[in-house]
């Protein structure tokens, strides 16, 4: 990573679950992240009640970007549920000031569908990007790693977007953990809005047999390479920010979450500093 650009962090809340949308904010602050993503999927409302409009202004007044709301899971899977999450979701990111939003494939080993029917993820993030009706937000597709994703590969997203020429508003999220996941050997760099970091510190068993339940904090005993992920996206041009998004469950329970996540900011940093020796 080049000396003149610093590693730009973020926070997802799934990191933190535990914590207020508040205390996450404050915590995020004092990390120096440049911003945070919010989450629907934490058993309590988004931005926990608060207004989006309001939320959205707690999180400037702390010098803080909502990068990201989460999620419509799984997208390609097109009810009439699903149309009106989209709805629901895209109105409250755009109301806070969001820039983004992820949309998220089936995992369950079955394609896309709409209302049942099968059909191509093409037209279903067609029907979306209706919804969104040109607005400043972003669609994030994000590549899960796991053998029943419907998109496994950046390929198969970029495919999607260049088909429907939507690349000035549909972008790849890419996810450290999943790619290592799905062997993936494509960097799309000129399609990816958003990196989610996180590692796999259990050394036992296949990284192919790994689950969401063992995504942790980055540290110097991850087998996702995931600093070296980060270098090359980096390398590669990728200029946005490398959101923390951890899932494991030792990972839940933080007697110090920012001393934690701060020691994995300082790892980050010192493995760019020594990539950029090489």
């Amino acid at each position: 990573m080049p000396d003149s650009e610093p590693i730009r962090f973020a926070l997802n809340q799934k990191t933190l679950p535990q914590t207020t949308f508040l205390e996450f904010l404050d915590i995020a602050a004092d990390l120096g992240c440049v911003g945070v993503e919010a989450r629907n999927d934490l058993a309590r409302p988004l931005f926990d009640g608060i207004s989006p409009l309001e939320a959205g202004k707690l999180v400037r007044e702390r010098g803080l970007r909502l990068i990201g709301v989460s999620e419509v899971f799984p997208f390609d899977d097109w009810t009439e549920e699903r149309r009106d999450l989209a709805k629901t979701l895209l109105r409250c990111a755009s109301e806070a000031g969001a820039e983004t939003v992820s949309l998220i494939p089936r995992v369950d080993g079955q394609g896309p569908s709409m209302f049942g029917s099968p059909v191509r993820h093409q037209d279903i993030l067609s029907e979306i990007l209706a919804i969104a009706d040109g607005g400043d937000i972003t669609l994030l597709i994000e590549p899960i790693g796991f053998p029943g994703s419907a998109i496994r590969f950046q390929g198969e997203a970029a495919e999607c977007i260049s088909e429907l020429c939507a690349s000035d508003r549909v972008g790849i999220l890419h996810d450290t953990f999943q790619h290592c996941l799905s062997g993936d050997a494509d960097f799309l760099v000129e399609h990816i809005r958003l990196v989610h970091i996180s590692g796999l510190s259990d050394g036992r068993g296949p990284l192919s047999e790994a689950d969401d339940g063992k995504r942790s904090l980055v540290d110097e005993y991850d087998r996702t390479d995931a600093a070296l992920q980060m270098t090359r996206l980096a390398s590669s041009g990728y200029r946005g920010a490398f959101s923390f998004e951890t899932t494991a469950r030792d990972a839940l329970h933080f007697s110090d979450p920012r001393s934690s996540i701060a020691a994995s900011i300082e790892l980050l940093r010192q493995c760019s500093r020594h990539a950029n020796r090489k």
